[in-house]
């Protein structure tokens, strides 16, 4: 009786940490991240957070700190001064799509559309999803390309799949 007790005791434990973790905004979930202290920076410098923990539903293609380290050296910092903010915007905004894609999602729409998929983002320009070597690719409109390298990290208002790469509009 005692084991059956701790176990379900260790159950819930486990249900209310998962429940904690999916009441989590995009935001939030970024904020935890190590790998993301930039693009959090950055979403804070362009006055987004308000946005991006409202209700959504909303699917971000989150840089990791090594993407923003492979543009060339001071646009980081360049972009984080007040008046770039509109530009800064722009280019976050690029990287959000309106609706919750999950990667099946993504992966299906990419295979119905013949292996080439459009996907229109939140700053108004437009993705190009495809697969290469069993990975999710994005084409940016200036044809730079980055890496789906994590899928599906859940939040309250949406999903955050993480990329190798700052995609940047026109």
């Amino acid at each position: 009786m005692k084991i059956k007790s701790i176990a379900l005791t260790l159950f819930a434990a486990i249900a209310i940490s998962f429940s904690a973790n999916a009441q989590k905004t995009i935001v939030d979930v970024a904020v935890g991240s190590a790998d993301h202290t930039t693009l959090v920076a950055a979403v804070k410098a362009a006055d987004l957070v308000a946005t991006l923990q409202s209700a959504g539903p909303f699917t971000v293609f989150a840089p990791v700190n090594a993407a923003f380290a492979k543009l060339p050296k001071g646009t980081v910092e360049t972009l984080l001064k007040a008046e770039n903010k509109a530009t800064l915007a722009k280019i976050l905004t690029y990287h959000v799509v309106a609706g919750n894609l999950n990667a099946a999602t993504v992966v299906k729409a990419i295979t119905d559309a013949k292996g080439s998929l459009s996907i229109k983002t939140v700053s108004g320009g437009t993705l190009v999803a495809s697969i290469k070597n069993g990975k999710v690719i994005l084409t940016d409109e200036n044809g730079g390309v980055a890496t789906v390298i994590a899928t599906d990290l859940g939040a309250s208002n949406g999903v955050i799949h993480v990329i190798d790469s700052v995609v940047l509009p026109k």
